[in-house]
């Protein structure tokens, strides 16, 4: 780790051997019609492949396994939308702690039940991830759990920093990568990663417009909170930025960009008919960020990180009735 926190290329690849027991690399996918949508050589990363669903998972395992004994003992709290909450699950229940996720009210009942199903105490609080998040924090300080922030955690970025590296091993060449942007840890992940690998490469962060306050801070340099979001996309759903992610993105992101909910349903259907995988809407963002792009990343090799799926098959039913009803094919 650097002297002010942030985790280094030697730390993702200690990650890489702390979930090599527990993780197989998560297959990339290609497709020639994907290709001719977005006028470029698109790299789909399927992090909706891991037993999560979701690519936190990476980094859960690694920060858990990494818990001393007293730690252990106390057992672990987090705040959550959906996809923290379920890797912090599953990496307690495989190595025996205790974890308490809170949730806003009305979160994905999906990932609530995965959380449950992998050993988690849920607790629902709050109207958004920063009312929970701050019910968490105040619990962890009362009663002495070992709390695990969903971004300013080291050894969490340095986890999921190993999706990165796997993608660019199978891809060497790669020119761009789009990531989503949460709390960040994902793309502080892949700043670390991928620039070691390649320091030409070119990393862009896609958020919601209707949850943009990463990308003011990160264009304003400065943090920047907002009093409401507006965003179905729960995974990019955060009215604050994190401080240790958002000092990386200042550093390792050439580029920040901002796409609408329906441009997200767009890119899980376009995802969903060009490679049968099924992208949450935070896990199309990048597709929808590509198509936004458009001749900017004409015929470059672009990495797309679906970040998750755990959508409900409620609200994919709905995304695709509506395409049906539009008469688009």
């Amino acid at each position: 780790m650097a002297q002010d926190g942030r985790p280094g290329f030697a730390d993702v690849l200690a990650a890489r051997r702390a979930i090599a027991p527990f993780l197989r690399p998560t297959p990339v996918v290609t497709s020639p019609a994907l290709d001719r949508l977005l006028g470029c050589r698109a790299f789909v990363k399927c992090e909706n492949a891991n037993p999560t669903r979701a690519f936190k998972i990476r980094g859960g395992i690694n920060l858990i396994s990494r818990l001393t004994a007293e730690e252990r003992r106390r057992g672990v709290i987090a705040a959550s939308t959906g996809n923290h909450g379920q890797s912090v699950a599953l990496a307690a229940q495989i190595f025996g702690v205790r974890a308490i996720i809170g949730v806003p009210e009305g979160a994905n009942p999906d990932k609530v039940m995965a959380m449950r199903e992998f050993g988690a105490e849920v607790i629902e609080v709050g109207r958004d991830f920063d009312e929970a998040r701050e019910w968490v924090e105040r619990t962890a300080a009362a009663e002495g759990y070992r709390y695990v922030h969903s971004g300013n955690e080291p050894l969490l970025i340095a986890g999921v920093g190993t999706g990165s590296l796997e993608l660019i091993e199978e891809v060497p060449d790669l020119e761009v990568v789009i990531v989503p942007v949460g709390g960040g840890s994902g793309a502080g992940g892949h700043s670390i990663a991928a620039k070691a690998v390649n320091p030409g490469i070119r990393l862009i962060g896609v958020q919601a417009e209707g949850a943009p306050a990463v990308a003011h801070s990160w264009r304003e340099r400065r943090i920047v909170s907002t009093n409401t979001m507006n965003t179905r996309a729960e995974g990019l759903a955060t009215r604050s930025p994190f401080s240790l992610t958002l000092a990386m993105m200042w550093d390792g992101l050439n580029e920040m960009v901002l796409v609408n909910d329906e441009e997200m349903e767009d890119g899980i259907r376009i995802l969903l008919d060009t490679t049968r995988q099924v992208a949450e809407h935070a896990g199309a963002a990048p597709v929808a960020a590509a198509l936004r792009m458009g001749e900017r990343i004409a015929g470059r090799k672009v990495g797309l990180i679906l970040s998750g799926g755990n959508i409900t098959l409620e609200a994919l039913h709905g995304i695709l009735a509506k395409n049906e009803g539009s008469g688009e094919r």
